[in-house]
């Protein structure tokens, strides 16, 4: 009996945990502009942080916290470094040092130059965005999400 009770608990533990972790989700987004064939045009990857939670800087200054970090990668084109943007120190309850986070909106941009001799009428640009998103009080799982932007060549 005391197997059953133990084991419904942990169920209903585990159903409210994953649900909480699927309720804060943080969405990412990006956008290339249109480009000339030759030219260059900018993108970026935006990290939409939903009320309640932050997500550690590229640079959190703690080495517990998981990096925020975006790569890009493209055929045909030549891709510049991204541009992290500048976190918020923060201290929580469960560090004694602050944590640089990123809070609500965090635009990661980066540049797309099309060479002259580029075959094709869209520009397809991968990023992969690797995070890790708190509350005040715990951390989950980092995770990575993929996006693909496309812009069009002229």
């Amino acid at each position: 009996m005391k197997k059953v009770i133990f084991t419904s608990l942990l169920f209903a533990f585990a159903l409210f945990f994953v649900g909480k972790i699927n309720a804060q989700s943080v969405s990412v987004n990006g956008s290339i502009g249109t480009v000339k064939r030759g030219g260059a045009t900018k993108g970026s990857v935006v990290l939409n942080i939903p009320g309640g939670l932050h997500v550690n800087s590229s640079r959190p200054n703690s080495e517990y916290a998981i990096p925020t970090s975006v790569r890009v990668t493209g055929a045909g084109v030549k891709l510049g470094g991204v541009s992290y943007p500048r976190g918020r120190n923060r201290k929580f309850s469960f560090s004694e040092s602050t944590i640089n986070v990123y809070e609500g909106r965090a635009v990661f941009s980066f540049n797309v130059t099309v060479p002259q001799t580029f075959k094709g009428n869209a520009v397809k640009i991968r990023a992969v965005v690797r995070y890790q998103a708190c509350t005040d009080e715990v951390c989950y799982p980092p995770k990575t999400q993929e996006i693909t932007l496309t812009a069009n060549v002229r």
